[in-house]
């Protein structure tokens, strides 16, 4: 254990939700849900105006439909999130050599090789983290976060909860308990609903509660990877190293659909499309995997998996894709699909190039399919407009695509509807960059 307030932990609040405020000025103030727009979709983010009507992050979109109708509901723009978390992180990085990033949105800091840092003592450590939260709102163009510093990764994280959002909490060493032991033993990580309730059972509901449980009767409890855990974590016990560099356990890209997909050949074609993303992704990241999985979600929300594990890896849509759709084969679908993903796993470094050379020419027309659902204009995405300029599609429907002429700058702009297949009104080429973290899944489609 350190023996200082040495750990930073940064949480960007809101993050999704936020950029787009950022982005478009009439939303700044008002409620805003992004993700899936569809009543199948889920929450990836809410504002906290939305979270004032109990919107969340995992709710179904068709619940927070009837929470806070009222909101913005937008389908999320990843080139806008992955460059406002590059900028992030990189300032991170010029504060301190050891940045670990958890996501896009937050990430712990090692404050022990931070260069600018005058002292490890509470009041300088202190003026840091204010110092970089006011750097972080200036190179985002106006986003806040907010940190947590304390002697461990466990209770930096803790601390970054406590003040949320904007805010900042230092927790002194030798204090970590006594934070601690009120708070519910859902703040440890790993205490999820199963193993809450299973805790209460055995009359342990907060942190203090589970101090008082020995560790073999955790052990017993929970067994012995999580029992012992949680006995070190209720006693602040934790000594993890702030890693650098991340390594990606596996690239996976999934989507949820508006209706039952019954249609074998689209599911193929759907697969063979998430495929090339995930291939796309691993050469991007200069990894390769072996082990191809799929996931699928029936009519009665019953999830299967399947995997099956190559000879050596590749990077190959193709390959993955055909390995994925061999896999759907296998299952019984009839009732409908309302989720379908794939990914890949056992990532390495290399590829075996040759080994599956057989399939580059595999016949491409499965990739888009004429009865593919469509998201041309999906609500909250970047479009242009040749004569009125830069705007953010508002909403869309029986032919009629309507926008919202704004950007970051520029003040609430005006409303304009247009025909679907108006060619004055375009899609803006995302912004090429190499850096920053990449999401390994995409949230559920609209």
């Amino acid at each position: 254990m350190r023996g200082s307030a040495s750990v930073l932990h940064l949480d960007l609040d809101a993050f999704f939700a936020s950029v787009e405020q950022r982005d478009k000025p009439s939303l700044r103030g008002k409620p805003v849900v992004v993700g899936g727009t569809s009543g199948r979709g889920v929450v990836a983010t809410a504002s906290y105006e939305a979270r004032a009507f109990g919107v969340h992050s995992a709710m179904s979109t068709r619940e927070a439909r009837a929470r806070c109708p009222h909101a913005a509901f937008l389908s999320g723009r990843f080139d806008a999130y992955r460059e406002t978390s590059r900028l992030v992180m990189g300032l991170l990085r010029e504060v301190s050599p050891l940045v670990e990033p958890l996501s896009l949105d937050e990430a712990f800091v090692d404050l022990e090789v931070a260069a600018a840092l005058g002292g490890l003592d509470i009041a300088s450590v202190t003026a840091f983290g204010e110092e970089l939260r006011r750097r972080v709102c200036e190179v985002t163009g106006g986003l806040t976060a907010t940190v947590g510093i304390a002697s461990s990764k466990f209770m930096a994280k803790v601390a970054s909860e406590l003040d949320k959002p904007d805010g900042l909490t230092v927790v002194a060493p030798g204090d970590e308990l006594d934070l601690l032991r009120p708070m519910s033993v859902s703040v440890i990580p790993g205490v999820g609903p199963a193993t809450r309730e299973r805790l209460r059972r055995a009359g342990i509901h907060v942190v203090h509660d589970l101090e008082q449980v020995s560790e073999d009767e955790l052990v017993r409890l929970l067994g012995k990877a999580q029992g012992h855990g949680l006995w070190r974590l209720a006693r602040a016990q934790d000594d993890r190293p702030v890693v650098a560099e991340r390594e990606a356990k596996s690239v996976s890209v999934e989507g949820t659909y508006d209706t039952d997909l019954t249609d074998r050949r689209l599911m193929e074609g759907l697969l063979t499309r998430q495929a090339n993303q995930v291939g796309a992704r691993l050469r991007r990241h200069g990894l390769s995997g072996r082990t191809v999985s799929i996931k699928v979600r029936l009519h009665d929300f019953t999830t299967l998996s399947r995997s099956s594990t190559l000879p050596s890896p590749t990077d190959n849509g193709a390959t993955v894709g055909r390995v994925a759709r061999s896999l759907l084969a296998d299952l019984d679908t009839t009732g409908g699909v309302r989720l379908l993903g794939v990914g890949v796993s056992g990532l390495a470094d290399w590829v075996q190039d040759d080994l599956f050379g057989e399939v580059e020419n595999e016949r491409e027309e499965v990739l888009v399919l004429p009865d593919a659902p469509r998201r041309t204009w999906s609500p909250g995405i970047d479009v242009m407009h040749e004569e009125l300029g830069p705007g953010w599609v508002w909403g869309s429907g029986k032919g009629v695509v309507t926008v919202r002429f704004e950007t970051a700058s520029s003040g609430p702009g005006p409303v304009r509807s247009f025909p679907v297949d108006d060619p004055m009104l375009s899609r803006p080429a995302p912004v090429a960059s190499d850096e920053g973290q990449e999401a390994a899944t995409d949230p559920p489609a609209p």
